[in-house]
This record gives C-alpha cells, structure tokens and sequence, in this order.
C-alpha cells in the first residue's frame, strides 16, 4: 500500500526508483503477535476514567498489565524477543539482498524512522540516501521517549486545535477564545464521566473523547474539523443524524485493535531497557495526568505493561552516523507524536544531518501538501541535493472555517 501511494503522488521518484515495502514480523502476512482479546484490550481504555488517580483505579491498571503480559507470554512467548527494531532492520537487509542490490535509498515516517536510522547504524555501507520524517527518539530508550509525549499532545491540542476552535466558534459553538473552547471540552468530558453516553449502542466514555483528540490532532486538515464535530454531536447527540451517529461510533471504537495493541507492546517493551519500578511510573504519570492530562491520562496504562514485560535481550544501538552519507530529516515545531525536541536530539547523534523544520504541528511532512516539503525530499532522493545547513520550511495553512451551523 504504502509503496503505492509514495510513487502515485510522486512520478519522478516512481521513474527513478524500485519502490518496495515489507511486512514488519508481527503484523501484516507475516506471523502476527497474539497477545489478549479485544474484549480485554477495551477495557484498558474503557474501565472507567484513565484521570482517577485513586488507588483502586491504579491497582487495577496494573492487574490488567500483568494479565495482558501473562496473555502474551502463553499466546506468543517464543515469538516476542525477536519482534524487534534490530531483528526487522537484519530482515531488511535479507530483503535488500534477495533483490540483488548493493545499496539502498530509505524513506521512512514515524515509527520507520527507527528502522532507518537503525538499519544505517547496523549496516552503514548498504545506504545511500536516507530519509527520516517525524523521528521517534531513541537516544535513551523508548521508556524516556514515551513519557514525552503527554507534552506534546497537549501542547498541540492547546497550541494549535483550542485557538483553532475558537476561530470557528461561529460554525461550532465551543467558545470564542482558546479557554472558553478548553472549558467546553472539559465540561463535556465531565459529563461524559458522570454519564457514559450510548451511542448506537456503544457506551462512550470520557476515555473515548481522549483517544479521538489525540487521534485527531496528528493531522490538522483531517482532524481539527472531525474532532470539532465529534464534540457537538456529543453534546447534543438527539439533533445529530443517524448516519452522523454511525460515523462517530466508527471514529471513537475500539481505541485500539487488539493486534495493533499487541503488536505495539511487542515493540515498545522489547527494543529497549524499561524502568520496572511500579512507584516510579505511578508518581510520573500522576504529573503527566495533573499537567497534560489528554494524554497523560493514559501514560500510566502504557507504562505499566512495559514494566511487567519479559526482560528484554535486544542489543542497544547507539546511534552517531559514522560512515553513513548525510541523512535528511524532516519536523514539524508542534507535532504530537513525533515532539520537535527528540528529533533535535536525533539530529544531533547524527552526525552530518540535515533538519528541516516545519512550522506548524502536523504529523508527518512529506507529500502531506507541502510543496517546500516534497521539494527537498524530491531533490534529495532524485539527485543527493541537501541544504547547505540546517533550514526551514512553512507549514500547511489549517484549515479554512467550516460552514457556519
């Protein structure tokens, strides 16, 4: 799919390049990672408010910890220490020379960042050029990198979707500045607390609005607007359609699927070294729920999965770009997920990079209809053009105010 895509909306590189992708081991066609039911994967998410910090709320977050990793172990204990970061990035190069080539050009977004900078620490002389675009940081771990995303989340949300909403109060009617829209979200996600709304015959929960916030700000264009809906369908669910309902109900279940839920903890828990002290992560992530509670809220869940995993064996990859041809970066200022200060630090351990920063808070830069963007990533795989220096590009406009209703 994803090599499809990439070339379809770029013909030059699709006329310079053989495009191929892989399914990375645990998902896909390859052998997938079993973990728990989706029934025990909701209620992580749906158990209550992932805010109450009360100590029977966090004993059962880590009752439901240890029976998923219980779940894991029985259902694929002898797959899950080699569904790693490292053991993908040997697979790749097995793929790279069952095509019969010496090198290869990489793009990679997200998560596949690791992959690409791995894989040209790993294997330094088989890249040629190398493309990162919204890098995870694993300078010091994923159980450093995690934690700081609550930061980020809620500086996107508050930064960018609030003032954005308030912009737009004459279409959605949250409040004409950022603090009277964040008083609408808040009283709505009380109201949801104290009454779970059935909507089409799924329960929503103040958890829900969370998971569809977080989820709608990776994205300006895409989300800013759905979420914007999804808040006054909500509130006043008896004056939206049935169809309108239907669409809400396939945007906010299930939070996450049970093999993307087994996948991602596979991943996460298995590359790197986690603190397993259960103190340690209640009293973090009681800070993260009390200063970015979006997804602070949630920080606890994750963490305490991690905790209670299988030791991990996976080697540490030090990443310094040693021997490796300048590798091209790409970040926006306020992106949630992938936040600007770990691609700082990435860019930095590798040395001889080039950082072009992206003002605006999208997840994900390159043919997401940013012309700067693409040029640079165009140039770069095309004809080995980069910057001369670190540079920037401007953001996305957000998106022009909806119909007024």
């Amino acid at each position: 799919k994803r090599p499809a895509t990439l070339t379809g909306l770029s013909p030059k590189l699709a006329a310079a390049y053989d495009v191929v992708s892989f399914d990375q081991r645990g998902v896909g066609a390859s052998t997938n990672v079993v973990c728990s039911g989706q029934d025990k994967v909701d209620a992580f998410f749906t158990s209550g408010d992932l805010r109450d910090r009360s100590p029977r709320a966090i004993s059962a977050t880590f009752d439901r910890a240890r029976d998923f990793v219980a779940d894991c172990e029985h259902a694929s204990g002898g797959l899950l220490p080699y569904i790693t970061s490292d053991q993908a990035v040997h697979d790749m190069d097995l793929y790279r020379s069952l095509l019969g080539v010496d090198k290869v050009s990489y793009y990679g977004p997200s998560y596949a960042t690791v992959l690409g900078y791995y894989y040209a620490t790993e294997f330094p002389r088989r890249v040629e050029r190398v493309v990162l675009d919204s890098t995870v940081d694993l300078t010091h771990g994923w159980d450093s990198f995690s934690p700081g995303q609550p930061l980020s989340f809620q500086r996107r949300f508050e930064q960018d979707f609030l003032p954005w909403l308030a912009k737009n109060d004459a279409s959605y009617h949250q409040g004409r500045t950022p603090a009277e829209a964040k008083a609408s979200y808040e009283r709505l996600r009380a109201a949801l607390h104290d009454r779970p709304l059935d909507l089409e015959g799924t329960l929503i929960t103040p958890n829900h609005l969370d998971a569809a916030a977080t989820g709608s700000v990776y994205n300006a264009g895409q989300g800013f607007a759905r979420l914007a809906s999804l808040m006054g369908l909500l509130e006043h669910p008896d004056s939206a359609s049935e169809q309108a309902k239907k669409d809400a109900v396939d945007l906010l279940q299930p939070i996450m699927s049970a093999g993307y839920f087994a996948d991602y903890f596979a991943v996460t828990c298995g590359d790197t070294p986690w603190n397993r002290d259960s103190r340690y992560w209640v009293d973090r992530s009681a800070e993260a729920t009390r200063v970015n509670p979006l997804a602070g809220a949630r920080e606890l869940t994750f963490a305490a999965i991690c905790a209670n995993w299988p030791e991990t064996k996976a080697p540490r990859i030090k990443v310094t770009g040693k021997g490796l041809p300048p590798v091209l970066m790409l970040n926006s200022t306020n992106d949630p997920a992938t936040y600007y200060e770990g691609a700082l630090r990435v860019h930095r351990a590798l040395a001889g990079s080039r950082l072009i920063t992206v003002d605006d808070g999208d997840h994900g830069q390159f043919q997401t209809g940013n012309p700067c963007t693409d040029a640079y990533v165009e140039d770069y795989l095309l004809a080995g053009t980069l910057p001369a220096k670190d540079t920037e590009c401007p953001g996305v406009p957000l998106p022009e105010p909806a119909a007024h209703g």
